[in-house]
């Protein structure tokens, strides 16, 4: 977090006009943040995350042509604006002393305000001329000077800059005021801190009993902040105030000549602002035309942080005016070399000096920001008229001149809100899920429904048809009987007719009676034809009346069968709903590797500015795991900035690792660049062991045929090796065989380099030794050298040398006898060969090796005849490193076989 600091008037209280001497500026405000530092065009004053007082300078030109809030508040690029520390001068009255003792004397100072200047009198003729930022008389009111001054510094860094304030308590409380009115208290947060600098302690003011807090610098950033301090949230401004009345009684202050109240102590007051940034949020959409699903990338909402740092100066004194003795001469004397410290940065930064003296007081450290530094920074400095102290005025006017030449660079510091983002990407995919869920039970109902409608119909129609039938079954059974009977019947009443007329023609003759039963019976005959096609008519009638009803029943069927089809198609649609599901799972996999790799990118960032700030070796041979972290395991140079640590804590081990197993290769990449930054850090190694994450490393390497996975997986194990239960875990998980086998079928020199630096790692094991030879680990390393490039020839150099230094520490205590198993391997031609090598970090673990080899009797005969006797010399004789030559003469005086070879070759050594 930035802040902002200030140098401001408070010359008297309650409208007491005490003196104050010289530096102080006869004032007491300086508002500050760490970070005093010297720059070649001036000082730099940014505003980084100073959330609590936002630049808003344009508004303060309007009012002021000279504004003391300086440069344009509204620049956003990273590379800030200069803005020069603006100085303010105001004029107090005399005190009751000054104008019973200086009646009769003019004034020593001249005030021209209209024109931004003040004229000093030398003597009654010649007077000495002087341009401020602003110029205020005696008579300027306490509204005036915050509205001139200290506003405009509030409404900078209410903008995102940092800021300076004067530290009157009329302009802390105004100042206060205006930032709880610009704030939203729902979404935004406001801290303080109030503490005293006394006697070179830092002391809390609303906690007496944290006497001693100590000072704490940001080794990369150079920011400056005193954890040990109370921090105290405000909510309004009557907290504030008790705040500060709380935090002035527990002030020191004693009673001087020059004044009843003089303070003996620095007050500092800081106020912490955090501000959310109001965006539109991001939508998760659907095309629906297609079935497919897409989602508008989420950006993490952003986040000014800001602090302003005001610190009342107490004032320095001239011991022959102040009458100070005793414990009071040593507070004004801490007074005045704190204010003496203040006053050589200040002149060391005005003149461009190569050299600016911060650490000779805490007051210093605590101001580094406020000059030279990335706070905008205004002084009001208090000068008194009466010309009996003209000497401290002069200094004073002198203190503001320098001062104004020294320029800030501000900037405006932002930062990302992942935890936030990652709020906002859970509930969206809750959302997502009960939407996919709803959708889904209301298939599955309508599909159940529709199934029950079609079973009601077809058992409905199969009951019609099966009445429709019965009933014609019945009434042509009835029609069929009816038509028997009356058959029937006229055949019994034909049969007594018949009787009938042969009673009544008896008598007449036999042939008469034979003629007229025939014709009786020949009538008969043609009416049961009648009758008999009457009944085939019937019969025809009713068999096509059956044939309809089959008609009937066939089409009912049919229905049945394209119920049957639209439940087939319901069925198909319930799938195609699942694989929407599938989809859908997959956009939310999309989603967290959008998560995840904004994380990446933004800690990417992180430490390229890191890396800009301070340069990177790539030979050097202690940074593993720097070289781990740079670029080769990004693909891509643009990110913001975050950090993995954040990612780490809202997402969880557990979830980064499962994504290691995704079938999307381009997660699979993300995760495991993730892990491999996450296994950087020292406390994450031992986390993401004990989650499985050393051996879905190693799967990897036995798994994938992606280069990019290869190598930052073998990264990532060459950071876990570095710890010793580590290395026997990789071994005794075959680590040894897949980092050989990654070797052997890799051709970029980059996935060479970690997993020679995931072997050298091993390498330096005592208990690892035989079992590393025997799976190959030094053969390995051996085959690597074909590349050629100078990064994988150190890391290999570097194995070699840890291997020949366990190798004699074994020796010496014992647990092992026979030739070095490196000579064994035929590593000994290589080290020779490269034993001279120009690259210094290849050279100097080759010339280790060497000198761990000779140490012993058993590998002299093979040095020897391998040509590492001459190395040896040399090394004995031109190595840069003393240690090294040390060790290379101790081996060649404690070996007699080699002693005698150089009588042998009259060699001195």
């Amino acid at each position: 977090m930035a802040a902002a600091a200030g140098f401001g008037s408070n010359t008297y209280r309650n409208g007491a006009a005490p003196h104050r001497s010289s530096l102080k500026a006869d004032g007491k405000s300086l508002a500050a943040n760490p970070s005093f530092k010297s720059s070649s065009s001036g000082a730099a004053s940014s505003s980084s995350a100073s959330s609590s007082f936002k630049s808003r300078s344009l508004q303060f030109r309007k009012s002021s042509p000279a504004a003391l809030g300086g440069a344009n508040g509204a620049a956003k690029d990273s590379g800030g604006v200069l803005g020069r520390v603006r100085v303010a001068v105001r004029l107090r009255p005399r005190n009751a002393e000054e104008l019973a003792a200086d009646a009769d004397f003019a004034d020593c100072v001249e005030l021209q305000p209209e024109l931004k200047r003040l004229k000093l009198r030398k003597n009654n003729w010649d007077t000495d001329t002087y341009e401020f930022d602003e110029v205020f008389t005696e008579a300027a009111s306490q509204k005036r000077v915050y509205e001139v001054v200290a506003k405009p510094v509030v409404e900078s860094v209410l903008e995102g800059y940092n800021g300076t304030d004067s530290a009157a308590r009329g302009i802390m409380v105004r100042a206060m005021e205006d930032i709880l009115g610009d704030i939203s208290l729902e979404t935004d947060s406001l801290s303080v801190s109030y503490l005293q600098l006394y006697m070179e302690t830092i002391q809390d003011l609303l906690d007496p009993s944290n006497d001693n807090i100590s000072i704490v610098e940001d080794p990369k950033t150079g920011d400056v902040s005193v954890p040990g301090a109370s921090l105290v949230e405000v909510r309004d401004q009557q907290s504030f105030l008790e705040l500060l009345r709380i935090g002035e009684a527990h002030r020191f202050a004693a009673n001087t000549k020059l004044n009843t109240e003089s303070s003996r102590s620095h007050a500092i007051l800081m106020v912490n602002v955090k501000r959310h940034l109001k965006e539109k949020d991001p939508v998760l959409t659907m095309e629906n035309g297609s079935n497919s699903h897409s989602a508008k990338t989420f950006k993490a909402p952003i986040i000014r942080k800001g602090k302003l740092v005001v610190v009342d100066l107490a004032g320095s004194e001239r011991i022959d005016k102040s009458g100070s003795e005793g414990h009071t001469l040593e507070e004004a004397k801490s007074i005045n070399l704190s204010l003496s410290a203040l006053g050589k940065c200040i002149n060391a930064l005005a003149e461009n000096s190569a050299h600016v003296p911060v650490r000779d007081s805490k007051l210093t450290r605590l101001l580094r920001d406020s000059f030279g530094g990335t706070a905008r920074t205004s002084l009001v400095i208090t000068i008194g008229p009466s010309p009996r102290h003209r000497g401290e005025t002069m200094s004073t006017i002198m203190f503001g001149q320098r001062a104004m030449k020294v320029e800030n660079m501000l900037k405006l510091k932002e930062e990302f809100d992942y935890k936030s983002l990652s709020r906002r990407l859970e509930l969206q995919l809750d959302k997502l899920i009960a939407e996919h869920e709803r959708q889904q039970k209301a298939s599955d109902d309508e599909i159940e429904r529709i199934h029950a409608e079609s079973e009601i119909q077809i058992a409905e129609t199969e009951r019609k048809y099966a009445d429709a039938l019965e009933k014609e079954r019945m009434k042509y059974q009835k029609e069929y009987m009816e038509s028997i009977k009356k058959i029937e019947e006229q055949l019994v009443g034909d049969q007594r007719k018949h009787d009938s007329d042969s009673a009544t023609v008896a008598h007449n003759d036999s042939y008469s009676n034979g003629e007229v039963s025939s014709i009786s019976a020949l009538e008969e005959v043609a009416n049961l034809k009648k009758l008999l096609e009457k009944e085939t008519i019937l019969k025809n009638a009713a068999e096509e009346e059956l044939t309809n009803h089959k008609r009937q029943l066939y089409q009912s069927k049919l229905m049945e069968a394209s119920a049957t089809s639209e439940i087939l198609k319901l069925r198909k649609l319930l799938e195609d709903e699942s694989r929407q599901k599938e989809k859908l799972e997959g956009d939310i996999a999309l989603l967290q590797s959008q998560l995840f790799q904004l994380s990446f990118d933004a800690d990417e960032r992180r430490r390229q500015l890191d890396r800009a700030g301070s340069g990177n070796d790539p030979n050097d041979l202690d940074c593993l795991t720097s070289q781990v972290k740079n670029p080769q395991l990004s693909d891509s140079e643009n990110g913001e900035k975050a950090s993995v640590a954040k990612l780490f804590e809202q997402v969880g081990l557990h979830k980064i690792l499962s994504l290691l197993e995704a079938d999307d290769a381009d997660v699979r990449i993300h995760a495991v660049k993730v892990v491999a930054n996450l296994a950087a850090e020292e406390a994450n190694q031992q986390k993401i062991v004990e989650a499985g994450g050393l051996m879905s490393l190693l799967n990897l390497l036995r798994s994938s045929d992606d280069e990019t996975i290869h190598r930052v997986a073998a990264g990532a194990i060459a950071n876990l090796a570095m710890n010793e239960t580590n290395q026997e875990l990789i071994m005794a998980q075959g680590g040894i065989r897949l980092l050989s086998t990654t070797a052997a079928n890799a051709g970029d020199p980059q996935t060479l380099r970690m997993v020679a630096g995931a072997i050298a790692n091993l390498c330096g094991n005592d208990k690892l030794q035989i079992m590393l030879r025997g799976e190959g680990g030094i053969k390995a390393l051996l085959g690597m050298v074909h590349c050629g490039h100078p990064d994988v020839l150190a890391q290999v150099a570097r194995g070699i040398a840890n291997f020949a230094k366990c190798e004699s520490r074994s020796s010496a205590q014992g647990t092992k006898t026979g030739r070095s198993l490196l000579i064994e391997d035929g590593a000994l031609p290589w080290i020779v060969q490269n034993a001279n090598n120009e690259a210094s970090a290849i050279r100097r673990h080759i010339e280790l090796a060497l000198c761990h080899l000779a140490q012993h009797e058993v590998n002299v005969k093979d040095m020897i005849s391998g040509g590492a006797l001459w190395e040896l010399v040399r090394i004995s004789r031109d190595c840069s490193r003393e240690d090294i030559r040390t060790l290379a003469h101790r081996s060649l005086a404690s070996s007699s076989t080699f002693k005698a070879e150089l009588r042998r070759l009259r060699m001195d050594y």
